[in-house]
């Protein structure tokens, strides 16, 4: 069975918001209740920002976020693919490729030109899906690569 891709629920965040702490946050001191708390102001926005969640027979598998800012940014860039994360047993599948293209797809829907990401391991994937290196800088001590794609 394919994963389909919908818009956050509630009933999602706290499963996602587990994963995004695991893969993103881990010995930051960012608390479970501070990541549901972001992601539920994704929920609830604008209609600009959102957030996706793919499932796989109903179960939340993953997520990607479309926002305006990234935490802790050193550009003044806007806006961004955040918070690519697929659990790990359904990596390979095209799950991942199929939020960041919903992603991409909500942002060409609001007349978004341009959208960016952070990322260093996961930069051949980005490619393959048509994303370009932009800049390599130092970013807590570690490398981090800026990414963008016309849309």
């Amino acid at each position: 069975m394919r994963p389909t891709i919908e818009a956050m629920a509630e009933g999602d965040i706290e499963v996602i918001a587990r994963l995004r702490l695991e893969a993103f946050f881990e010995g930051t001191g960012r608390t479970l209740d501070e990541d549901m708390a972001g992601l539920r102001e994704l929920v609830a926005g604008d209609g600009f920002e959102a957030a996706f969640v793919a499932r796989d027979r109903g179960q939340p598998i993953g997520s990607c976020l479309l926002v305006r800012k990234e935490i802790n940014s050193p550009h003044s860039l806007t806006p961004w693919l955040a918070g690519l994360i697929v659990e790990q047993a359904h990596r390979g599948g095209g799950v991942g490729s199929a939020l960041v293209r919903t992603v991409e797809a909500q942002a060409v829907s609001a007349g978004v030109g341009t959208l960016y990401l952070y990322t260093w391991q996961a930069r051949g994937f980005y490619e393959a899906l048509g994303w370009s290196a932009v800049e390599t800088f130092e970013q807590d001590g570690g490398p981090m690569l800026l990414m963008s794609r016309d849309l």
